[in-house]
């Protein structure tokens, strides 16, 4: 099979996330629940799972890094444990659904959400961020790319935005952890949520979120800790603040052995890579007939996404096509994202989805072009 659905996940991993989640399984024991061996053993490792993640996305405290499931957990426990009714949020036509149905959620409570409309081809217009602020704004809410088109956020821009206004500042890296650079201290975001299993390359059920200094989030679940077992609330220091219940520690084994790879590979050079893939695909059917092809590829950053259609075929057919007859895994429909579809006109067509990872080729990639090509010859021949 040819991969490129990772912007859902990311199928092959580096080596060592496999092994080090086997070797978890058959030797950890729960993190912080005793003072035995597979117990530190999985304490041992969790931490040092913060302190590079903490490195890598430029959190200033290492226990300021609380891990979660994925990023949708992370975003409804930042969204629900920062704001509230009477607040203001402003966000974007950019958004998956971790971001507008906890925003939705929250409205309801009687906070107010505005979006900065994105135009046809999924562009935003930044000056429509101070069109939208009132007295009452509380936070921004956003992407840093979009899982639909790849087109990033400027988020330096974002940051001196919310600064400049005494904005929190919510980032969605659930596409670009891993894969862009990101420095929350130096860029002014005051939470950064992060997913394991997509560019950081980690296994399905971890995540997280970062936080800076100061913020006091309200505990989205309480429970087990391990410790302060005494206390009829949940402990007030982070990590242990937002980490009720036993953690994944199979998985952010894997997440550790990942972000080892991550390190000695280098983040620039894992972008470098999935973007000349992406741009090598996009400039092979960019210009078929039939083809449409979304988001702004003058960019000089993106994600490393091309969504497409051909002619008026649904979106799902084609995938189908693709993976039936070419072997081809690729991602149809609305993709979790219904404001920016009905942005792009596609809200009824649905779109398809090619997305690279490090591991993809360039053989591979011209596999697929040629796919791509084969069928719009066969729908303008239809």
């Amino acid at each position: 099979m040819i991969y490129l659905d990772n912007a859902a996940t990311t199928r092959t991993k580096p080596p060592a996330v496999s092994r080090a989640v086997l070797e978890a399984l058959s030797s950890y024991g729960n993190c912080g629940r005793g003072g035995h061996e597979g117990a530190l053993s999985a304490a041992r490792t969790i931490y040092e799972t913060r302190e590079k993640i903490a490195a890598l996305l430029g959190c200033p405290r290492v226990d300021h890094v609380c891990f979660t499931q994925n990023s949708t957990q992370a975003l409804n426990i930042a969204v629900s444990g920062l704001l509230g009714p009477g607040d203001h949020v402003i966000s974007t036509d950019l958004e998956h659904n971790s971001v507008l149905r906890p925003l939705y959620r929250l409205r309801e409570a009687g906070a107010a959400v505005d979006f900065v409309p994105a135009d046809r081809q999924g562009r935003l217009d930044y000056g429509g961020f101070e069109a939208l602020l009132r007295p009452e704004t509380k936070a921004v809410v956003c992407t840093h790319a979009s899982n639909l088109t790849g087109d990033t956020v400027d988020i330096d821009w974002v940051g001196r935005f919310a600064r400049e206004h005494g904005l929190l500042f919510i980032l969605d890296a659930s596409q670009t952890a891993g894969v862009l650079p990101i420095d929350m201290a130096a860029t002014g975001v005051s939470v950064v949520c992060f997913t394991g299993h997509k560019s950081l390359m980690g296994p399905q059920g971890t995540g997280g979120l970062c936080l800076r200094e100061g913020l006091e989030i309200r505990p989205f679940a309480v429970g087990g800790t391990g410790v302060r077992s005494y206390l009829e609330t949940q402990p007030a220091e982070y990590p242990t603040r937002l980490e009720a219940g036993t953690l994944n520690g199979h998985g952010l084994a894997g997440l550790n052995a990942a972000l080892d790879f991550l390190n000695e590979t280098g983040v620039d050079a894992i972008h470098a890579r999935e973007d000349a893939l992406a741009r090598r695909f996009y400039g092979a059917v960019r210009d078929l007939p039939g083809v449409t092809v979304y988001g702004d590829f003058s960019a000089p950053v993106r994600a490393p996404i091309v969504t497409l259609n051909i002619g008026n075929f649904d979106s799902a057919e084609v995938s189908d096509e693709l993976a039936e007859r070419f072997d081809i895994a690729t991602r149809p429909g609305a993709h979790c994202a219904p404001r920016l579809h009905r942005a792009l006109g596609t809200e009824d067509q649905g779109a398809v989805r090619f997305s690279w990872s490090y591991f993809n080729t360039e053989a591979e990639t011209d596999q697929a072009a040629e796919a791509v090509r084969i069928l719009a010859r066969e729908a303008e021949e239809a």
